[in-house]
């Protein structure tokens, strides 16, 4: 099953007009004809299934006829995390993250970060990508990169909040933390580890010091371990 994004229609939508690439894609690359029907996501939980009436390879047109709701996922999930040195990680992370199901994400500069640059139109369209071929209908939240400082001292709808940190001290692990229904924020840092001063700041703020276990993870790593775990809490 091939499922494109359209982020503008809705229920109330009677036609898609697909741009110049998804045109090429759907009339080249998988040679639809007319009368050929499509599926497609507007990424706000809506499934459609669409008509071709026009598959001209620089507009191709579908005409809407049925859409269904797809249930969203039963925890709300924010995860802050450092971008990794080497990009190809962290959109790994992008990836794999939305495929198990993540609701917000925030790139976020740290003491010890590395890279403090990021191409949000390719975390974006990475994000799409791995939506699609996971065949969801609710497309993560990716927020503009921001100083953790700056982070950490906003207003936070999310229940829990959790710093996850590699210092000795006395931390809870994540499992004992997770509650199925209440909303959770965690925050993950770079490859050199969240900094004193910002663990202690995390710590005014409110977020609790957190485990992933015995194994020092990779930024990448330990970020997915902790969206596993509260996928696996919700369904369990």
């Amino acid at each position: 099953m091939n499922l494109f994004y359209h982020p503008n229609i809705t229920e109330a939508s009677n036609e898609v007009i697909f741009d110049k690439e998804e045109s090429r894609h759907i009339s080249k690359v998988l040679r639809k004809n007319y009368g050929d029907v499509i599926d497609l996501t507007n990424g706000k939980g809506l499934f459609f299934a669409a008509k071709l009436i026009n598959t001209n390879p620089k507009k191709c047109i579908g005409e809407i006829v049925k859409f269904e709701r797809q249930a969203p996922l039963p925890y709300h999930l924010h995860m802050a995390v450092a971008p990794t040195k080497l990009n190809d990680r962290f959109e790994w992370f992008l990836e794999k993250a939305t495929e198990i199901g993540i609701t917000e994400i925030t790139p976020i500069i740290c003491d010890h970060s590395e890279r403090k640059v990021i191409n949000v139109d390719r975390y974006n369209k990475i994000i799409q990508s791995a939506m699609k071929q996971s065949l969801k209908a609710y497309l993560p939240l990716l927020n503009p990169v921001v100083a953790l400082r700056d982070f950490i001292s906003r207003e936070h709808s999310e229940e829990i909040k959790c710093i996850a940190h590699c210092e000795e001290s006395d931390k809870q692990l994540l499992k004992n933390i997770i509650q199925q229904g209440r909303s959770i924020l965690i925050l993950i840092g770079p490859e050199g580890d969240f900094s004193e001063n910002e663990i202690k700041l995390a710590i005014e703020q409110n977020f609790k010091p957190i485990s992933l276990g015995n194994s020092r993870l990779r930024t990448e790593t330990a970020a997915l371990v902790a969206c596993h775990s509260v996928y696996y809490t919700a369904v369990s």
